[in-house]
């Protein structure tokens, strides 16, 4: 539920209910928050298990569909051609991968390759010196 809070967000968190709520009040503030947070998810768990009781195996069917689409959010686009257009055969990447040529250290502004020689793009500014301007790209 809070698995996009860090440790850093919640210390953030329980200093500003301190300031706001006080010493003499936050343990009450506390206990109420862990009792509304323990009633939804009771009401929750109540609601699914009504619905599992009430459909039956109907709920599995409808719970499947749901189960591929989060598989597939979780997939990056390499995997889902592989998976579902290459049945899991990865290979075809591999030999792709192979026959490119090796441009992994010439990196442009925005981490794509570029063509430009390594030293060029090294070489700093100098003070009140402009940038090139590339014609073609204007």
């Amino acid at each position: 539920m809070f698995s996009s809070i860090g440790w850093g967000e919640m210390l953030v968190l329980l200093v500003a209910a301190l300031v706001i709520l006080g010493p003499e009040r936050l343990p009450g503030a506390a206990r109420w928050t862990a009792r509304s947070l323990r009633q939804v998810r009771d009401y929750a768990t109540g609601a699914t298990s009504q619905l599992r009781s009430e459909l039956g195996p109907e709920f599995d069917e409808l719970r499947k569909p749901i189960a591929d689409l989060q598989e597939l959010r979780g997939m990056s686009p390499r995997a889902a051609v592989t998976k579902h257009l290459l049945n899991g055969d990865d290979s075809l990447f591999k030999d792709f991968e192979g026959s490119l040529p090796d441009s992994r250290n010439v990196l442009g502004p925005a981490g794509g390759t570029t063509d430009y020689p390594r030293a060029q793009q090294d070489k700093p500014l100098g003070h009140n010196e402009r940038p090139p301007i590339d014609t073609d790209a204007t």
